[in-house]
């Protein structure tokens, strides 16, 4: 007898009943006060009068699908994957789809092996995609590289569900064989995309790939002629950027288009997760802007479901996998707030607390980073050849910068930091293979006044970046970082003002969430008394090395502009 379908007639008690409950129904955009019946996992039926094994009072508040963060890198928030996993579950997460590729770049396929297999046996479902871009451009230097063969092997022993972002979007509107080997290599899955400014033609020439969605949209304008062409928009909310109430009203002005557009995250950090909350957090935004909620739940919900083909799983509906959160009120508000979460129709949260315990393992892979070939101050200074030069410019949440040509600062014949103009040195230093490769530019918005801040955090080949007002802080900061075998650094002069090891790939730590969020705040504090003043300046600096997203970047391999037909010079003139 198929007992799922004999729990949903009624004939025999179901395992789980949830009683008195608000179920928010997507399709009809309306609240449907009902029982839940569960069986083996999944939703048996919706109804009066089941009987339940166990039974559960919702005392008529709101019953949701568990949320889905489309796209996001777990990297980013220097946790492990169960630490993660729990803390995403207290805000109503029940999946994500991740994309390993800052761990594939710095640990290359081990990297990959050790996230899935961290990611078993968790309170939510982790969905990784393949990582297409390890290295994101011919203009980085990571661990190794994974090309086509890596890619299928990824899918064969089924640890990857999608293909991950395919950044290097130059490669493929122009037809790369090594960029549409990848895509082609992934086979019939979901591609997803990167594609920032790609519009018109181009726009057209990346779509023919079969890759059909975007997060890196940051203007309506671009986000409508995407979603024109059939693209489904990613719309992004993260720590540092911050792309949902810009490109909201093309939901707004179209409720349609909830059902290609979702919300997710791409960077958060631990931080952010336990001040702010996850999918949970851009309920909140989006019903405060006006959306209609039960539009915003679908973009959490059944949109990204639909998307990454998880047809079993997005609404509350039988047959569908038990993965459902109980809201503290009777409807969707702007307060948003979970009370209980449940599972594959078991409880794993309720009144702010998970029920498993998180147990620390040590599944990383051994490597580690050492790097014994460190520029000294005197290879860092910038002999002045011209009075222009290239400055990276940082604009606080955007993940875009600016090529900008300012005057050059020169003592004793060398270009030199400015801070009074806010024009710090940044230096990049390749860390994989100790070959003491580095380049050397200037960046433009970040605050500091003295001292450098430092990261191994470097998207994507996460190689060590500084920045700083003055050599000596750098080389120390370089120096720290090379000791800790990866981390963050703060110092000013010689002195060490502060350090965090994160000793897996230079990424992620394997203390518990608050000890993250408490040591990063630390840092930032660190950094604050240098005189920076950005939101998340560790997040903000490691983007200053991603080489596929406009407009001026620096690599271990100098200054690039993928936009501008690639590396360019620190002189203009």
């Amino acid at each position: 007898m198929n007992r799922l379908a004999a729990a949903a007639r009624g004939d025999i008690p179901a395992d789980l009943v949830i009683h008195n409950a608000k179920i928010a129904n997507i399709f009809t955009q309306s609240y449907e006060h009902s029982d839940i019946a569960i069986h083996s996992g999944k939703i048996a039926g919706i109804g009066e009068n089941y009987e339940g094994r166990v039974n559960y009072d919702a005392e008529g508040r709101a019953v949701i699908p568990g949320m889905i963060d489309g796209h996001i890198h777990i990297e980013d928030t220097m946790m492990t994957p169960p630490a993660f996993a729990f803390t995403a579950a207290l805000h109503g997460t029940s999946a994500v789809m991740a994309d390993p590729h800052e761990i594939s770049n710095a640990l290359g396929m081990a990297g990959l092996e050790y996230m899935f297999r961290a990611s078993q046996g968790l309170p939510i479902d982790i969905f990784y995609g393949a990582p297409s871009c390890v290295p994101a451009s011919d203009f980085e230097t990571p661990y190794e590289e994974l090309g086509m063969t890596a890619i299928k092997s990824m899918f064969d022993r089924n640890m990857t569900q999608h293909l991950g972002e395919m950044m290097n979007f130059p490669a493929v509107i122009a037809g790369d064989s090594e960029a549409w080997g990848k895509i082609l290599a992934a086979g019939n899955v979901p591609l997803t995309g990167h594609a920032p400014g790609v519009t018109g033609k181009s726009l057209n020439a990346y779509m023919s790939s079969g890759i059909n969605s975007d997060h890196e949209c940051t203007t309506l304008d671009e986000a409508r002629e995407k979603i024109s062409r059939g693209m489904w928009l990613m719309i992004r909310e993260g720590a540092t950027f911050f792309d949902l109430k810009t490109l909201l009203p093309i939901v707004k002005e179209n409720p349609l288009n909830a059902s290609r557009c979702m919300a997710v995250s791409d960077d958060i950090t631990a931080r952010y997760l336990l001040e702010r909350g996850h999918m949970d957090e851009k309920m909140r935004i989006m019903i405060s802007e006006g959306l209609n909620p039960f539009v915003a739940l679908r973009m959490v919900t059944l949109s990204p479901a639909e998307y990454f083909r998880l047809y079993d799983r997005g609404i509350i509906a039988p047959g569908k996998i038990a993965d459902f959160v109980i809201l503290d009120d009777e409807e969707m508000t702007e307060d948003f707030r979970v009370n209980s979460v449940w599972k594959n129709g078991r409880q794993v949260v309720r009144d702010d607390d998970v029920f498993a315990q998180l147990e620390h393992e040590h599944l990383a892979p051994v490597i580690k980073t050492r790097v014994t070939k460190i520029p000294s101050p005197e290879n860092l200074r910038v002999k002045a050849q011209g009075s222009i030069i290239n400055v990276i410019g940082v604009t606080e949440g955007t993940v875009i910068t600016k090529t900008l040509n300012l005057p050059a600062k020169i003592e004793n014949g060398y270009a030199v930091p400015d801070a009074e103009n806010d024009t710090a040195k940044i230096v990049v230093l390749e860390r994989h293979h100790d070959t003491g490769h580095y380049s050397v530019g200037f960046v433009k918005g970040l605050g500091i006044k003295r001292g450098a801040i430092g990261s191994s955090v470097a998207h994507d080949a996460h190689n060590f970046v500084v920045a700083g007002a003055d050599d000596v802080s750098i080389f120390t900061a370089l120096k720290t970082l090379a000791e800790m075998g990866g981390g963050l650094a703060v110092t000013d002069g010689e002195n060490v003002m502060s350090s965090f090891a994160l000793p897996i790939g230079g990424l992620m730590s394997y203390l518990p969430p608050e000890k993250v969020s408490s040591n990063l705040a630390m840092m930032d504090n660190a950094a604050s008394d240098l005189g920076v003043r950005i939101g998340h300046p560790f997040m903000v600096l490691s983007f200053l090395c991603l080489s596929v997203i406009p407009e001026l970047r620096i690599t271990d391999n100098g200054y690039v502009d993928i936009t501008h037909w690639g590396r360019q010079n620190i002189f203009v003139r």
